[in-house]
């Protein structure tokens, strides 16, 4: 019998712009020559973003109220300067890129966030705490493999700076199980502009 297929999971986030990707991408190929590199799995352009809220599977029926609070939320949020500044690494599993620029603007925007999907009826998810990253790569299945080293060879990294201007709605859904090299797939559900 077949595993039922993953359920898509909502969040919301804020996208760098193309050539700060490009930029990292740049900036991550030097990883390659570490021992080791093979068992990361380095996150695609679609999937590189600062995560405001994980909401995780949500009832499309409240996807409209979620909306209209998004948009207010992002309205009273003025747009602010980011860039990505040096590495770090949770455990022996992720890998990322820390943000850097106007944190406190980042903060206020996540907290009014995280209270628009509260007050649609998403709560986010209470095991996902607003902690500023981007991931750059997750490790494989398999033994442990010590980051330190990974994040110490990026301690340079420096990509942007780009002004934050909007937040995104982005559905992930995960890749189904057993299918080596499988993927997320990232789609942007919707997008408000910062307005202040």
């Amino acid at each position: 019998m077949a595993s039922p297929a993953p359920r898509p999971r909502l969040f919301v986030a804020v996208v760098p712009p193309d050539a700060v990707l490009a930029e990292l991408r740049r900036a991550t190929a030097a990883l390659d020559a570490l021992p080791g590199a093979g068992r990361l799995r380095p996150t695609e352009a679609g999937g590189r973003h600062v995560t405001l809220a994980f909401l995780g599977a949500c009832d499309p029926g409240r996807l409209d109220g979620l909306a209209a609070r998004l948009a207010r939320a992002a309205h009273r949020t003025a747009p602010f300067p980011l860039a990505l500044r040096g590495a770090g690494h949770f455990g022996d599993r992720v890998l990322w890129a820390r943000p850097d620029g106007a944190l406190d603007a980042l903060a206020r925007l996540a907290e009014r966030v995280r209270a628009a999907a509260t007050r649609a009826g998403l709560p986010p998810d209470a095991e996902h705490a607003f902690r500023p990253h981007l991931t750059l790569a997750r490790v494989r299945p398999g033994p442990p493999l010590r980051l330190a080293p990974f994040a110490e060879a990026l301690a340079q990294l420096a990509a942007g700076p780009w002004q934050a201007d909007e937040v995104r709605l982005v559905r992930s859904v995960p890749p189904p199980g057993g299918v080596p090299g499988a993927r997320p797939a990232y789609a942007t559900e919707g997008r408000w502009p910062l307005g202040g």
